[in-house]
């Protein structure tokens, strides 16, 4: 129980924390957490930045609730999915933040190379064809990155990080907000100069 209410000071903390960020304004987005065989996850209409420790909901890995409570994200089938695929993941973060949105809208990946930090951390930032929110059609069709990417980008919707600690996949967040904020400012000033190939090669030496 110990390793429970932990898990659940850590997800109020970081929630609150992306909310001071704009990250997940208003009822958007959830955050989850790995548990044994189970999941710890967000209440559907729970707000991040206000969550108390009632909102945080057990699941198993078939989406069913355990004991009593508050009904868990309807997201939840997308976070199920991250885990199974991903057993080096223990938490998760979907948001709709401002600029990693108007990508997902406007359905452009975050794949140019501008900094050494996004090339070093993502490579690349993938894209998910569009699903109905909540839909096993948009888990499939965002499940088929997990295996290779740690975030992505989903059409019209958002934004979804995993990493091993909430503050790895908290600080992934940030930084990939930064990049596509950084994306956009090149492109609204003419375009950035891109890394070539031996500079992309050259910064992914680094993680040896």
């Amino acid at each position: 129980m110990e390793e429970l209410k932990k898990l659940k000071a850590e997800i109020i903390e970081y929630g609150r924390l992306a909310c001071l960020k704009n990250f997940t304004p208003g009822y958007s987005g959830n955050f989850s957490a790995r548990y044994g065989d189970k999941i710890l996850i967000t209440s559907t209409g729970s707000a991040n930045g206000y969550l108390s420790e009632d909102e945080l909901v057990l699941i198993d890995y078939d989406g069913n609730t355990i004991g009593e409570g508050k009904k868990a994200s309807s997201e939840k089938m997308l976070h199920i999915e991250f885990y199974k695929q991903r057993p080096d993941i223990n938490y998760i973060i979907h948001v709709h933040s401002p600029y990693l949105s108007s990508f997902a809208c406007c359905r452009i990946p975050l794949n140019e190379p501008v900094m050494a930090e996004n090339v070093f951390y993502f490579g690349h930032i993938p894209l998910a064809e569009y699903g109905l929110p909540s839909s096993m059609d948009l888990v499939e069709k965002t499940a088929k990155y997990f295996k290779d990417y740690d975030a992505v980008l989903m059409a019209n919707h958002g934004f979804i990080v995993g990493d091993k600690t909430i503050k790895d996949a908290f600080l992934k967040l940030e930084l990939a907000e930064s990049y596509a904020q950084v994306v956009f400012n090149t492109k609204m000033m003419g375009g950035a100069v891109l890394f070539n190939e031996n500079q992309v090669n050259e910064i992914n030496s680094l993680k040896k």
